[in-house]
């Protein structure tokens, strides 16, 4: 008798044990549902990769932060294949040294977007330097272009959470992309084509680079234009893109 008792408690004790755990990891899931909940709530603004359409719309995105000879080499392909419509995010700097570039961006009817003053991490400055970085960007682009940018592509692509609260606060929209080119790898002009028409999809932002760094974008993107129209695909900026379309943004982390 004294046996079974004793047998009989330790299955007890093994069974609290269980249970203990199982609810202390049910705990903690419910925790990450929530942070997540919270954090995906409208009321947190959120960088955007795409939009949820079956309209075959999709928005091509340049990135300038330094140079000037790629730069113009893709407007003169742009214009080429008579792409109305294009968005490019501009590092303040490079847009106060290339104004007459800038000029010819704006003429040809493209979007202007901030890819903010320094290149730098965002998400490892202080609020207030983020603060001033977007601002100080926002002044220089606004008197370079005459447009007033409302979307923000980070160097590198890098955020966190304040970065997204501060640009949602200065009214910016954080623009991420759902297609990467990888153009800045120069991987060649066949790979560069075959990033973008493999993962290409309705509501899709792609990522390119004008910087000098991208020597093959130019020579890729006529073909891939070519193609893209083919599949019936249709050319908009990211405003265009965004402006009443349910968004899909996955939470936030740290990219390329």
């Amino acid at each position: 008798m004294n046996l079974f008792w004793v047998i009989h408690v330790k299955r007890i004790k093994q069974t609290l044990v269980i249970l203990v755990a199982l609810i202390f990891a049910l705990g903690v899931t419910m925790l990450e549902r929530e942070a997540i909940h919270v954090f995906s709530n409208e009321e947190n603004p959120q960088a955007i990769y795409k939009v949820d359409t079956k309209e075959k719309i999709i928005a091509l995105t340049f990135d300038i932060s330094w140079g000037e000879e790629r730069a113009s080499n893709i407007l003169d392909v742009l214009q080429e294949k008579e792409v109305k419509q294009a968005t490019f995010f501009l590092s303040a700097p490079w847009a106060n040294a290339h104004p007459e570039i800038v000029k010819r961006i704006v003429d040809a009817g493209y979007e202007i977007g901030s890819h903010g003053y320094r290149h730098v991490k965002y998400s490892r400055l202080e609020p207030d330097e983020i603060r001033n970085e977007l601002r100080k960007a926002h002044r220089i682009l606004k008197e370079v272009s005459g447009q007033e940018p409302r979307v923000l592509r980070l160097p590198d692509g890098d955020f966190d959470k304040r970065v997204l609260k501060i640009a949602g606060d200065l009214q910016y929209t954080v623009i991420q992309w759902g297609t990467d080119s990888q153009d800045w790898l120069n991987p060649g002009v066949d790979q560069i084509t075959q990033n973008v028409l493999q993962n290409t999809h309705p509501g899709d932002i792609i990522l390119f680079h004008a910087s000098d760094t991208a020597k093959q974008t130019a020579q890729a993107l006529s073909s891939i234009i070519d193609q893209l129209r083919q599949q019936g695909y249709q050319f908009i900026t990211v405003s265009s893109l965004i402006e009443g379309v349910k968004t899909e943004s996955p939470t936030p982390t740290q990219s390329k």
